[in-house]
């Protein structure tokens, strides 16, 4: 069952998170990321959503590679009953389709609470001073619509801050798969 992203609050700070990279078990943390803006996108292995936008978000991470902003990959769905999300997987479909952003581990859940995010894929894109301006779809393609993935509102979005311009407040949420929760872990 699709999950549409929650209206998230313009200007909320961004969380701090210090997590393992599925590559190369380092830990990465928000403060490492010092380019600028900072796009955070929750992904997985296993939704329907994200394989259908997996190749857009390879060719967004390249196409910003030289521009001043970080992006970042982080998955915290529960590993034990979706294992296809394990760390080792993880890892094997970075490597496999060419991820040039580190994807993260989030094994207890709580950096994917202190976003909010709620669904797979969640797109959170924080200006230079870390403040939320964009919390919202990827593009209008989903599994089945036969609309391109072209990556359209959050490029548009990312073009805007890196121009220092505001960023409409009207956005459409993302659509996908739910977090999955760990028994008892689910926000309140």
């Amino acid at each position: 069952m699709a999950v549409s992203s929650r209206r998230a609050e313009l200007g909320a700070p961004a969380p701090a998170f210090a997590l393992p990279d599925v590559r190369t078990g380092r830990t990465v943390s928000s403060d490492d990321f010092t380019a600028g803006p900072l796009l955070v996108m929750f992904i997985c292995n296993h939704c329907p959503y994200v394989k259908h936008v997996r190749q857009g978000l390879v060719e967004l991470g390249r196409d910003y590679a030289d521009a001043p902003i970080d992006i970042v990959a982080i998955s915290s769905n529960d590993a034990d009953a979706y294992p296809d999300d394990s760390p080792s997987e993880l890892a094997r479909v970075a490597d496999e389709v060419g991820y040039p952003f580190p994807l993260l581990y989030d094994e207890t859940q709580e950096v994917a609470k202190a976003f909010g995010a709620v669904c797979t894929p969640d797109f959170f894109l924080y200006d230079r001073d870390r403040r939320l301006v964009y919390r919202g779809q990827m593009d209008d393609s989903r599994p089945g619509n036969s609309i391109p993935v072209t990556g359209k509102d959050l490029r548009a979005a990312i073009d805007a801050v890196l121009a220092g311009d505001p960023v409409p407040e009207e956005q459409k949420p993302s659509i996908g798969c739910s977090i999955k929760w760990k028994p008892g872990n689910e926000p309140g």
